[in-house]
């Protein structure tokens, strides 16, 4: 007998008429697939990345694309499409579903279809797997909510640490940007049962890596606070939060951090392509802020060294980005 699932609640209505590219082709969401056969289903054998669209312009389009191209490379890929042919596939994507703003597309590379099972790249013969697809998101907080407008405007994020660690670049480096992500999923399932928003994850040294999906910022006293890359991933919009700092004169670091370090912090906040910079209100039942009353807790917004980060990455995304064909 055919299974029977309850009908499917979307986020945004929109999305159910997507358009995705897929391996060449632009199908309807319905018949967006790939083959059982493909690396991606084997072993969660891929690339990926998180672009987001911002009135005409992809921002950061080619960090990304650098970032995808350098963990396909640090993964061996063969047959990988070139820059312009990602290009390509991101603008005639966007094209088909009238995406100019609002807009977060997620751009996955495979190693490509095998023929036949199993885990040796030598039986990948037919060059990757482009899959681009493209939805309508609204800057969201890890919870999925919509993000009020206007820098400051969201109710902190609640966090718990997770008994799973990160990887150490031992294991698998963090810096490949790749889809093997159920350490993350192990940690964010912690989160859900805890009744947090997401989870922290500490490197195997007990140091602050990042959490399950998002890179991880602190302010004490005035400084603004970051993990060294080491167990996590070295995100762009973390990137973009450093570069802001060193534009506009505001105290920094990479450094190794701990618990205490986040517990007692004035402020905290994570940053990602879907949501930008998300303040943290709780971390493990301690108000973040709770001590100098500065960011003021859960549900209370950002402080006022993350609502200016906020503002300063607010302009840059409105003036930098590829410009989206007409």
């Amino acid at each position: 007998m055919p299974r029977t699932t309850p009908p499917s609640i979307l986020p945004d209505p929109r999305n159910a008429d997507l358009r995705v590219w897929v391996d060449g082709e632009i199908v309807p969401r319905a018949e967006a697939r790939v083959s059982v056969f493909d690396s991606v289903v084997q072993g969660g054998d891929a690339v990926w990345e998180g672009v987001r669209v911002y009135n005409g312009r992809v921002f950061a389009l080619e960090e990304h694309l650098a970032r995808l191209f350098t963990s396909a490379h640090a993964l061996a890929f063969s047959g990988v499409p070139t820059a312009d042919e990602v290009r390509h596939a991101i603008f005639a994507t966007l094209q088909a579903n009238g995406m100019r703003d609002r807009a977060h597309m997620r751009v996955t590379l495979t190693r490509g279809r095998k023929v036949t099972s199993g885990m040796d790249p030598r039986n990948n013969q037919e060059g990757c797997t482009l899959i681009v697809l493209a939805e309508w998101k609204p800057l969201a907080d890890t919870r999925g909510r919509p993000v009020a407008e206007g820098p400051g405007a969201a109710a902190g994020i609640s966090l718990v640490t997770s008994e799973i660690r990160r990887n150490p670049p031992q294991c698998l480096d963090s810096r490949i940007h790749h889809n093997n992500l159920l350490n993350n999923i192990l940690a964010k399932i912690e989160a859900n049962d805890a009744g947090a928003d997401d989870a922290l994850m500490l490197d195997m040294e007990g140091f602050i890596a990042e959490t399950n999906a998002t890179n991880v910022f602190l302010v004490r006293g005035g400084e603004v606070l970051t993990p060294i890359a080491d167990a996590c991933l070295p995100g762009i919009t973390r990137a973009k939060v450093l570069e802001l700092c060193r534009m506009h004169g505001v105290p920094h670091a990479e450094k190794r951090l701990t618990l205490t370090d986040a517990w007692t912090a004035d402020e905290m906040f994570v940053t990602g392509t879907l949501g930008e910079l998300t303040p943290v209100g709780v971390l493990d039942g301690r108000v973040i802020g709770g001590l100098s009353g500065v960011a003021g807790g859960a549900g209370r917004g950002a402080g006022p060294v993350t609502r200016k980060l906020q503002a300063l990455y607010a302009e840059m995304t409105a003036r930098e980005g590829v410009l989206i064909p007409s």
